[in-house]
């Protein structure tokens, strides 16, 4: 265990929105150096959806901080919570999921979480474990320990309540089923996203009632995914899964702003976001050498560093020297009749022609590397040509009808 408490905090601290509270990490962390016994630090995911993605991965690098520093860090996957659906910023129910969908999903994260995590040196549970042996009685006595007018502050039930859209009594369960698994794990810490501050600190009110010191919280901000705005959601399509394959992740890494790209190097990277910013700033780093290096991390972390290393050079030579992927598939396209480069652009990049012509006089469409600007240009038969718009790109040839 590092035996400097201010290295401890320093490396805990970094990208965090909130620690509750820091006197009590401070005290947690001094009697843990002095008996030289590891605190107990907790987060929890429910299964939810088969694919973790970068977004996760915030909580997922700093519960490793937390293993560098020699603690106990457990996984928790919440296969019980999760059939019951988090109401966390929810406007309406969650459909609840199945056993079974819970299962498949929870079945591939222990493999994925590899990725981020020494897998030797964590405890991975399941809250299954104490949930299905919970008789109606013992459920009864959790129920009893907190009140609906706490509840109630939660603004997203305020809010629903308020405008008598339903709440389920299992919704309203589900911050004391999270706050629980703290009193049965007896944590220290739990990490959880800044939406999640309610359920921990009821985690640290119901560790008191059952007589343990309460927890210490710390809250991580919310990664906003590809679009800079909604957080990162696969449901929202502005993700990035760690399980993708080298070339969609650098491509989208890339698509991302400037303004978002730091909040990504401080959360997703140990690089100095401090240094970079200042290099960016003073001209001495170029902006897009500075998210391409971002990318080249993010994908050597996940894949391999000859894998950062291949899609660099690719992205390289498709949007700066105008290159064309040597991937892109060769696609024979058969009883086409009206050969006008609209046509042949739209139903090959499956778009309207109507976004089509709007490209072009954007300068955004290119055959051949060479950008297209006549409308009404025709394409020939048995010719290959490459297409590319913006980035998407395809390799084709027309096939005459015999």
């Amino acid at each position: 265990m590092e035996k400097d408490i201010n290295k401890q905090l320093e490396l805990i601290g970094r990208g965090t929105v909130e620690i509750i509270q820091l006197d009590g990490l401070k005290k947690k962390l001094e009697n843990a150096i002095k008996s030289n016994k590891p605190l107990v630090i907790k987060a929890g995911f429910d299964p939810t959806a088969p694919d973790i993605h970068l977004g996760h991965t915030v909580l997922l690098r700093k519960l490793k901080h937390f293993q560098d520093l020699g603690h106990e860090v457990v996984f928790l996957i919440g296969d019980f919570t999760g059939l019951v659906g988090d109401p966390t910023g929810q406007s309406k129910t969650r459909p609840r999921l199945t056993r079974e969908e819970v299962a498949a999903n929870a079945k591939t994260y222990e493999k994925q979480i590899s990725k981020v995590l020494d897998i030797k040196h964590l405890k991975v549970v399941f809250n299954s474990k104490w949930f299905d042996k919970m008789t109606p009685y013992q459920l009864a006595e959790l129920a009893a320990r907190q009140t609906v007018a706490r509840v109630l502050e939660r603004d997203d039930f305020s809010k629903r309540f308020k405008s008598g859209q339903e709440i389920s009594f299992l919704e309203f369960l589900y911050p004391l089923f999270q706050a629980y698994d703290s009193v049965e794990l007896k944590a220290d810490v739990e990490l959880g996203g800044s939406d999640q501050k309610f359920n921990m600190l009821m985690g640290r009110t119901l560790q008191e009632k059952y007589g343990q010191a309460p927890q210490v919280v710390l809250t991580m901000p919310l990664l906003e995914g590809l679009d800079g705005v909604q957080k990162m959601s696969k449901s929202l399509g502005n993700y990035v899964g760690i399980n993708e394959n080298a070339k969609d992740m650098f491509g989208k890494l890339m698509s991302l702003s400037d303004e978002l790209m730091y909040k990504y190097y401080e959360l997703l990277t140990d690089e100095d976001v401090a240094k970079i910013k200042s290099d960016v700033t003073s001209g001495k780093l170029h902006p897009k050498e500075a998210k391409v290096n971002l990318a080249k991390i993010i994908v050597a972390q996940y894949h391999a560093e000859k894998d950062a290393v291949k899609q660099a050079e690719e992205f390289d030579r498709a949007f700066k020297d105008k290159g064309f992927p040597e991937d892109v598939p060769l696609q024979e396209m058969h009883d086409i009749i009206d050969m006008n480069v609209v046509s042949v652009t739209a139903s090959t990049l499956k778009l309207s022609k109507g976004e089509v012509k709007r490209k072009i006089f954007e300068g955004a469409v290119e055959i051949d590397c060479s950008e297209v600007s006549n409308l009404n240009l025709i394409l020939e038969a048995d010719k290959e040509y490459k297409i590319r718009l913006g980035k998407k790109f395809a390799k084709i040839i027309i096939k005459k009808s015999r």
